[in-house]
């Protein structure tokens, strides 16, 4: 297993729409273990492939206290989203140190393959609700910050900037 390196936003490959994964096999597979260990290692609850520049339909997620309930959607889609909505905080590894409300569904239905091909279907609410539809947004080419006003989004892209220069130069 390694640990990936995390895109930050404002970098242009976090807008890159993924591909389907054509067939689930020892890459896919060593990709999984490969992004959860980046992701425990980051302290998140979940990581899409375009945060690690992999650019399939592939998601790990984890929101257990323990750490030990891993969950793996491959070529995820959502099949039902409660009309019931709501506002939650929320942060990205993508997107370091900034945390803000986002509107999600209450509650969700997503279809997808596990590590091993075999397809299940995940009824889903609370924190795992707003984590799957936060991970398929990157699957897209869509980070959190982007449900933000322009202000707010401009602002976060130069305090970002800013750190990512210093960081170069330290």
């Amino acid at each position: 297993m390694a640990l990936l390196p995390i895109l930050r936003y404002p970098d242009p490959r976090l807008h890159k729409v993924a591909q389907p994964v054509a067939q689930v096999d020892a890459r896919i597979r060593q990709q999984i273990a490969d992004m959860f260990e980046t992701m425990y290692d980051a302290n998140g609850v979940g990581l899409a492939a375009t945060q690690v520049d992999f650019h399939e339909r592939l998601i790990v997620i984890d929101v257990s206290q323990e750490r030990n309930q891993p969950i793996v959607l491959i070529n995820p889609e959502l099949t039902w989203t409660s009309e019931e909505t709501q506002i939650n905080e929320e942060g990205c590894l993508s997107v370091p140190g900034i945390y803000d409300g986002v509107e999600r569904h209450s509650a969700v239905k997503v279809r997808a393959l596990d590590e091993n091909g075999t397809s299940r279907e995940i009824e889903a609410d609370g924190l795992l609700a707003i984590c799957i539809q936060h991970e398929m947004d990157h699957l897209m080419g869509k980070v959190f910050v982007e449900y933000l006003s322009p202000l707010k989004r401009g602002r976060i892209k130069t305090k970002l900037l800013k750190q990512q220069k210093q960081a170069a130069q330290a």
